[in-house]
């Protein structure tokens, strides 16, 4: 049953409302390098937020003040807690109370290399057990076209609910890039796809509190493949040069060279350099995602 205008209309006013004198609760499962920076920037623009992750060493620790993250300053996580907007919990009972709520959780790969979503599942089980009518759902790991629609959405509708109904559904694909001297969560623009057109609206609305540019999108859809096909353009330029450098160093030819020479070209290049290979939590992994979704097709 699709949302009428006029209850859309009345929930995106409520929000606004609540976004007005800073009385919506924000919820945010997983307090790694993508959900603590996400949690922290909501709480300093005056929005309660609860961290929900499940071990409870971490979670003890952020309401210590301290970070498990090595780039987030101990002093940052402190004052958010002291400000009363902050806290952490192993408990997603804490997320009865939530306007909205975001997953923050790893995708990783199975031994066989195919997609691995048991955090994703077991997180949003967690999420459906304790969300109240009405509450905004973003998954913001990284993952295959689909995933929000055909994996999140049925363990909402098991738990009663009614994406686009009585709880709204979208995807906004995490782009961290931990110590990043020019870009921060806050200024990376945010992609944002809703499962229909008013979870997409919440979303990009309650993005907007924190980050400086939001990009809205048709459809969770796009948005899951925008983010494979950046990483993916990533991952294939890196092991490119890669390649040639081997060739090119056989020929007797420098590689750096050839790299100043073709970025001349003031169109249609862009400059990729030799290096210790692909790296970190998202570059290797995406290409599988991809692949493992496309042998359905």
């Amino acid at each position: 049953m699709p949302v009428k205008k006029s209850s859309a209309a009345t929930l995106l006013s409520q929000w606004q409302a609540k976004l007005q004198n800073r009385s919506l609760k924000v919820g945010i499962m997983g307090m790694g390098y993508v959900g603590l920076p996400l949690g922290l920037l909501f709480a300093e623009k005056g929005l309660q937020v609860v961290g929900v992750d499940p071990d409870e060493h971490r979670s003890k620790a952020l309401n210590q003040g301290r970070s498990p993250i090595r780039h987030i300053k101990n002093a940052r996580v402190k004052a958010a807690v002291t400000s009363g907007m902050f806290r952490a919990t192993a408990d997603p009972a804490a997320l009865k109370d939530v306007d909205a709520v975001l997953i923050c959780v790893p995708t990783p790969l199975t031994k066989q290399r195919e997609p691995d979503l048991s955090y994703v599942e077991s997180s949003t089980e967690w999420v459906a057990a304790n969300i109240k009518p009405g509450c905004l759902v973003v998954l913001e790991s990284t993952t295959y076209p689909g995933t929000t629609r055909d994996i999140v959405a049925p363990i909402l509708k098991k738990a009663g609910f009614k994406p686009g109904t009585n709880v709204f559904l979208a995807y906004s694909p995490e782009r961290e890039d931990p110590n990043n001297a020019t870009f921060s969560t806050a200024s990376i623009p945010k992609v944002v796809g809703g499962t229909d057109a008013t979870s997409g609206k919440l979303a990009a609305v309650l993005y907007e509190q924190i980050i400086s540019k939001v990009v809205p999108v048709t459809s969770a859809e796009v948005a899951e493949a925008a983010k494979l096909l950046e990483n993916i353009f990533r991952s294939v330029n890196i092991a490119m040069v890669n390649e040639l450098k081997i060739v090119f160093d056989r020929m007797g030819i420098d590689i750096w060279e050839v790299i100043d020479a073709a970025s001349t070209k003031p169109f249609g290049y862009m400059a990729f350099y030799p290096g210790p290979g692909l790296g970190g939590h998202c570059i290797p992994i995406d290409p599988f995602y991809l692949t493992w979704k496309a042998r359905q097709y």
